[in-house]
């Protein structure tokens, strides 16, 4: 076994400051999307990808791809909005197994409420404390190396 390419200071100083934006970043804004919205994470995700979804509806199939999550888990998960009236779950006729999630109308009032707040949240925290120039950096960046994992993981 070859010996391990560490970690220059450089290159560590970078890695460990990611992990703690992220850790620190994703509590400050889970944090004030409970606080001015009631929704988790995980709630906020399912009403915006749906909201930006044709006819604010996916496949179960399509939804779990795009949240990187199990269908079994966002199965569980749907069943709890479902009963907070936030979503509901129909039948495909064409496929015995498979169903297609939409917003209710208590799903679209509350991704347009919890909406504003949220963008409020990810500006103070994060956008506005950058300058222009290290937005498009960050983003070119993080794009760079979301298509890596993204062609690693169909591999």
């Amino acid at each position: 076994m070859p010996d391990p390419r560490w970690l220059t200071e450089e290159e560590a100083r970078a890695w460990r400051g990611y992990r703690r934006l992220f850790l620190l970043l994703n509590r400050q804004i889970a944090r004030d999307l409970a606080r001015d919205s009631g929704l988790s994470e995980a709630d906020y995700d399912v009403l915006s990808a749906l909201s930006e979804s044709p006819g604010s509806e996916m496949r179960l199939t399509e939804l779990a791809r795009h949240m990187r999550w199990s269908k079994s888990r966002l199965s569980h998960h749907l069943t709890r909005m479902e009963q907070r009236g936030l979503v509901t779950r129909r039948d495909v006729p064409t496929d015995a197994r498979g169903s297609t999630i939409a917003l209710t109308t208590t799903g679209v009032s509350t991704i347009q409420q919890a909406a504003p707040p949220h963008v409020a949240s990810v500006r103070r925290h994060f956008i506005d404390l950058l300058t222009p120039e290290q937005v498009a950096a960050f983003a070119d960046l993080s794009w760079h190396v979301v298509d890596h994992l993204l062609e690693a993981e169909s591999d």
